[in-house]
């Protein structure tokens, strides 16, 4: 039997050229009543005529534990966008849903299989007593890199 040999260069495992990530960034806002807010992150395909294909979600940050009469996923709607590209239709699968996050900043990873092209990277949020936002930020695969940035319910969108 032959030994498996594994290289570490500099003290971490070199990713693949295509690992590239979001960072959501979820302000504090200085408000009387906060809730943190539903948001949802999903990619668009774009083809030569703007569009080019089903919309595919990345995250959904919701009130997964709520109990009693209204569950948290009755509110998902509030999340418009996402609602309307898919998001009524869609069986959550596992890695996709989670709990609202707290202010600050949030890393998702961008899929390994994404096939080369253009895409819109959408991230929206929907804050009880609070406003809605989209953010949409155009990436190229397998370069992915850009920014956007939201005005009250979300901060910076990045990828790298």
């Amino acid at each position: 039997m032959r030994p498996i040999v594994y290289a570490l260069t500099a003290g971490s495992i070199a990713l693949p050229a295509s690992a590239s990530t979001v960072t959501v960034t979820i302000p504090r806002l200085a408000v009387a009543e906060y809730h943190r807010p539903y948001v949802a992150v999903w990619l668009e395909p774009q083809g030569a005529n703007g569009s080019g294909g089903a919309a595919r979600t990345l995250a959904v940050w919701y009130d997964v534990k709520k109990g009693g009469q209204e569950l948290g996923t009755k509110w998902l709607s509030d999340l418009r966008a996402w609602w309307r590209k898919g998001g009524r239709s869609l069986k959550m699968p596992s890695g996709v849903s989670g709990a609202t996050r707290a202010p600050g900043q949030h890393v998702i990873p961008l899929p390994a299989d994404l096939k080369p092209g253009a895409y819109v990277l959408n991230v929206e949020a929907a804050r009880e007593t609070g406003g809605r936002e989209l953010v949409t930020v155009p990436l190229t695969i397998p370069n992915a890199r850009g920014a956007g940035g939201g005005k009250a319910e979300l901060g910076a969108v990045t990828i790298r």
